[in-house]
């Protein structure tokens, strides 16, 4: 019998790997390793916190470290994924965005779209492309910012100006002055990149349902802010688009992360992608799961959300596609998990047992998982041992572990 472990991460506990550590030592107390049972951890992410740790681990990657601008100026130290390259192929970078614009680097009195800059997520890739990387997988979620990715753009040797002929400052508030886009500087060696962007919003990137009005106000922008960043990607969406000659603005996730989907398909050439899919692909899910018998799964919370996009959907997906089936382990079960049930979720089951605080179950998460892993190993073994004996008696064979 062949077990495949494919968790997300518990946020504010455990890690994905961890996840998948403590569901493994709950199958090996009732599957000792002399039982017959491969049971293989492979985690996962769904694009956002995580990708990282994801892939590196997946490829055999290394984590680099390199200094770079923060969301507001100063200097932040960020972690970016280098993975070498098959034989003939350049290495893969994995970035997140938030490791240098991120909303959790800034303490919520400070946030400031008007501001905030991806400046550094530019100097990233620039690292990247530095260390021969030609290949990029960038996830964008949990930004700080709303400047279009004009940041990004001018640390890719972009130049933008306004009418005076002076360059602009950093923040997504300074695109009203917007004038003149100059690529004659950008980095010529991404036109050899390969840039798949992790991104699971549709929002243009200006309007009613675009960055600033939908994201804005979770980043720190009151109304007014709103509306003066509206205008200004809306001033910026409109001179990129003649610029480019396509409609870049108006793309499905244009305006993800504060419109640095739009920035990174303009002077990158990203290509958007969901990113559940992205890293499934990414840390080969569909190669681990053949001839696999059952699929583990699981995150912090399951919910109705679950089915947007998140990652232990993804993975029961695609083992349902194969007849395999998924049991999903969560810190908790929300409104709406049951929605599940149609995705490819065979089963699901919290990992709380009695009234407890959210403080000690993210305490006790790995004991909590452990001991949940172990009772649905002992009812999967009860309902083979039970399909084994109806198949003897009926002169067949059920050809499972017990």
């Amino acid at each position: 019998m062949r077990i495949v472990i494919a968790c997300d991460s518990f946020k504010g506990s455990l890690d994905a790997r961890s996840v998948g550590e403590a569901i493994t030592e709950g199958l090996r107390d009732v599957w000792p390793q002399d039982s017959g049972v491969a049971i293989r951890n492979l985690p996962i992410a769904d694009g956002g916190e995580g990708t990282i740790d994801a892939i590196v681990d997946a490829l055999g990657g290394t984590r680099r470290r390199t200094r770079v601008s923060g969301p507001l100026g100063g200097m932040v130290e960020a972690v970016w994924g280098f993975v070498p390259g098959p034989p003939g192929q350049p290495p893969l970078a994995v970035i997140e965005m938030a490791m240098a614009a991120g909303l959790t680097l800034l303490d919520e009195a400070v946030r400031d779209p008007r501001r905030a800059s991806t400046r550094g997520v530019g100097e990233m890739m620039r690292a990247a492309l530095d260390a021969g990387c030609r290949r990029f997988i960038v996830a964008i979620g949990g930004s700080a910012t709303n400047d279009g990715g004009a940041g990004l753009a001018q640390a890719l040797g972009v130049s933008l100006r306004d009418a005076h002929g002076v360059e602009l400052p950093p923040g997504g508030a300074a695109l009203a002055g917007l004038a003149e886009i100059d690529r004659r500087g950008l980095d010529p060696r991404l036109r050899d990149c390969v840039v798949e962007v992790a991104c699971d919003v549709d929002n243009p990137l200006s309007g009613p349902d675009g960055a600033s009005v939908v994201f804005g106000p979770q980043k720190g922008a009151d109304a007014a802010a709103v509306a003066e960043l509206d205008a200004a990607l809306a001033r910026y969406g409109a001179l990129l688009d003649a610029h480019l000659g396509q409609a870049v603005s108006t793309a499905p996730g244009a305006g993800a992360a504060g419109g640095l989907g739009a920035g990174l398909m303009a002077f990158a050439g990203g290509v958007l992608r969901p990113g559940a899919g992205l890293v499934l692909d990414a840390v080969g899910l569909d190669a681990a799961l053949a001839g696999a018998d059952l699929v583990i799964t699981g995150e912090g919370r399951l919910d109705a959300q679950s089915l947007r996009g998140k990652a232990p959907v993804a993975v029961a997906r695609r083992a349902a596609a194969r007849g395999i089936a998924t049991i999903a382990i969560a810190g908790s079960l929300g409104e709406g998990a049951e929605r599940a049930y149609g995705a490819g979720i065979s089963a699901m089951f919290g990992i709380v047992e009695g009234p407890t605080t959210l403080a000690e179950a993210q305490r006790d998460a790995a004991m909590l998982v452990r001991r949940r892993a172990a009772a649905v190993a002992r009812v999967w073994r009860a309902a083979v041992q039970r399909e084994g004996s109806t198949a003897s008696g009926s002169g067949g064979s059920a050809g499972m572990a017990r």
